[in-house]
């Protein structure tokens, strides 16, 4: 029995690790639409509720192993610890999946799963997007960034329908194989989600394209040692000057692209400012370096600057979500252990306290384009980039390096989530990295040219389509998120209600009464 429970065990692993291969790089996206099957019907046959809810709590962690596997160069024997700690948000799902598909499922249930069971994925989905808990890194919906349904799915409830939906459709291909009363409400689900995403597809209003900004992306590549940073800014500067003549708007470097504080280092600033001038616009840089933001907070700070003819135009945002562990250690008093185990940050950066729109010079000298910039693993957060966007950007800009995990799925993966939040927000966006992957998606999420890869060291420019308008998630926010709040408070509600009556029933009636 002991031997069986641990083969049930490693299968809970697998299956909820499968998930992970719908994600860049091996990019199999048709497999979301199946990838769940094999955990849930795992789960249907736990045999109890205490075994449905360990094999949640396994394929979570066998989820978030498979998705997050990349850290291990920087954390190591931790991250086994991270994913089980993360993984415990599936034990309660498993319950759920359990007491919805475990056991008779009649059609009236087989429609109560398909509904309920993608809701209480979607609530993980949002309490692991936490920053304190890694942030929104794999959600499922992601998976579906190069799907162009998937995407207008996106323009209307986010990321975060594209998840429900492919939960929905896991819970309907699982319930046929569970009972013949069930299969015709599985083929209705399926039917239903199918004509949601093709209305959705076809009628959810979409920004009109309005114009072309002229952008160009600067990539060195990966360098290390001591000289590192010097030897990145004089390769960044050359490929910078090659671009003299193309009739630019903006040129945008990478995460960490400048390893020194501008406003204390006048020569780098005006070296920067002379290529300005060479190209004829402003660049976008970014600094990660010790300096003192406007409230007088002396750190390290992240920052996406912006440089002229002229130098320092003022414009600058400081990184205000931080990467745990990699730019800060939580509870550092308590996990401070961990920077000696992997690449953990030996200091904590500081963070920014507000997002910022930059504005790129016009014509005869006034404001132009807007634009909104985002640093590293901002961009996985739907709500910074909608912010940017209710805020007037009409072009986003994510700065970033993963040349750290320059030979995993980490890069691939990143870039991948500018088709999302292009097409959440109705704008395009640019996503400008030290070592690739470097890409610009379209305001309907669709790529535009030839990305960088991360064996490229180089400048691109692209003809990005600018767009006016707004779609029906940067309207109403996060509603399908909402939406599964309501139906499981709704569910709980009469499971709990049916309890006390069985409960209150079962009472003895006493004499007299």
């Amino acid at each position: 029995m002991a031997r069986s429970g641990r083969w049930h065990g490693c299968l809970a692993l697998l299956a909820g690790a499968l998930p992970a291969l719908a994600f860049p790089a091996p990019a199999l996206w048709w497999l979301a639409g199946v990838g769940l099957v094999p955990w849930l019907l795992l789960i249907r046959s736990a045999g109890s509720g205490r075994r449905a809810a360990l094999d949640g709590w396994l394929g979570g962690t066998g989820y978030m192993l498979a998705v997050h596997h990349w850290l291990m160069p920087s954390l190591h024997v931790f991250i086994l610890v991270l994913a089980a700690l993360l993984g415990l948000l599936w034990a309660p799902w498993g319950l759920l999946v359990f007491r919805m598909l475990g056991g008779p499922v009649s059609a009236a249930a087989a429609v109560c799963a398909v509904v309920v069971v993608p809701s209480g994925w979607l609530m993980i989905e949002l309490v692991r997007s936490w920053e304190a808990l890694g942030g929104p890194w794999g959600l499922l919906g992601a998976s579906q960034w190069q799907v162009a349904p998937a995407l207008r799915v996106a323009s209307v409830g986010g990321v975060w329908l594209v998840s429900l939906v492919v939960v929905a459709v896991n819970t309907a291909v699982a319930l046929l194989f569970v009972a013949s009363a069930a299969r015709a409400v599985a083929a209705a689900g399926l039917a239903v989600c199918g004509l949601a995403v093709g209305a959705m597809a076809k009628w959810a209003p979409q920004p009109e394209e309005s114009g072309v900004a002229r952008i160009a992306v600067v990539q060195p590549g990966v360098f290390t040692g001591v000289d590192s940073a010097e030897r990145r800014l004089a390769v960044s500067e050359r490929l910078t000057g090659s671009l003299a003549g193309r009739d630019l708007d903006l040129v945008v470097w990478g995460e960490s692209s400048v390893g020194v504080d501008l406003a204390a280092r006048p020569d780098v600033t005006a070296r920067i400012a002379a290529l300005s001038r060479r190209v004829g616009a402003d660049v976008l840089v970014n600094v990660d370096a010790r300096q003192t933001d406007r409230s007088g907070r002396t750190g390290i700070f992240k920052s996406a600057v912006l440089v002229g003819p002229g130098g320092l135009t003022g414009d600058r945002y400081d990184k205000m979500r931080l990467v745990p562990f990699g730019e800060y250690v939580p509870a550092r008093s308590a996990l401070g252990w961990v920077v000696s185990m992997g690449r953990a940050a030996g200091e904590d950066r500081l963070r920014g306290t507000r997002q910022v729109t930059m504005s790129l010079p016009g014509a005869d000298g006034g404001n132009g384009l807007r634009v909104g910039p985002l640093i590293c693993f901002e961009s996985a957060f739907p709500d910074m980039s909608r912010r940017l966007t209710r805020d007037g950007a009409r072009l986003l800009i994510a700065q970033s390096s993963t040349s750290s995990f320059q030979h995993g799925w980490a890069p691939a993966q990143h870039a991948s989530l500018g088709a999302l939040r292009a097409a959440e927000n109705g704008r395009p966006v640019v996503h400008a990295t030290l070592t690739g992957v470097s890409t610009v998606y379209g305001p309907q999420g669709a790529r535009v040219g030839a990305p960088l890869g991360t064996d490229e060291s180089g400048a691109a420019v692209f003809d990005v389509p600018l767009a006016t308008g707004t779609t029906l998630y940067v309207r109403l926010g996060d509603w399908p998120v909402q939406v599964a709040a309501a139906v499981l408070a709704l569910y709980c509600a009469l499971a709990g209600g049916r309890a006390f009556l069985r409960h209150d029933r079962g009472k003895p009636v006493r004499a007299g009464k």
